[in-house]
């Protein structure tokens, strides 16, 4: 598959693990995901709205999340989340393609959504990603999304491919 990505690569970006005040006032710690994060992740999925799942993911019942985690939690994708007060409410991944290139997706739980941990959550996890080399990354959004289209724009994605019923767009690190 042939993406286009923008000639000129992104500004650097902040890595985990780094902390930020979201529009609420609550602190909100963004840190690389480890094992040990599995099973708060699990619970911030198993809480997550159907209405806010796109794609298929994240998956809807346990055990299709826990499946969905053994293969995104591995070596080979990137992982940080986002966690207040002890609790996992925000997950983001950088999961290596085919091609070489990383697909991106972020879930934050709706109750922390519109605060500014979406924003803080994709740019520590793209600053995680030059960390670890990844050059080109891509993702697509629901063409009625918005408010995640906005946020990608205002990190830096620009859209390569607007023919569908969804937005792919693309970033160079």
């Amino acid at each position: 598959m042939s993406r286009t990505y923008p000639d000129e690569p992104a500004s650097e970006f902040p890595a985990p693990p780094r902390t930020v005040t979201d529009k609420e006032g609550r602190e909100v710690e963004l840190v690389p995901a480890d094992e040990a994060d599995r099973e708060a992740i699990v619970a911030m999925y198993v809480d997550f709205d159907p209405a806010d799942r796109a794609q298929g993911i994240p998956p809807a019942k346990e055990e299709g999340i826990r499946n969905w985690l053994d293969t995104i939690l591995d070596g080979d994708c990137v992982n940080v989340v986002a966690r207040y007060d002890g609790d996992v409410v925000g997950h983001a991944t950088l999961v290596p393609d085919r091609h070489g290139e990383h697909e991106l997706a972020i879930f934050v739980l709706q109750s922390f959504q519109g605060a500014g941990i979406g924003t803080a959550l994709v740019e520590t996890l793209l600053g995680q990603g030059q960390r670890a080399g990844i050059e080109k990354v891509w993702l697509t959004v629901e063409r009625w999304n918005d408010a995640a289209a906005s946020l990608y724009r205002k990190v830096g994605f620009e859209t390569s491919n607007a023919e569908s019923f969804e937005i792919e767009m693309a970033i160079r690190l």
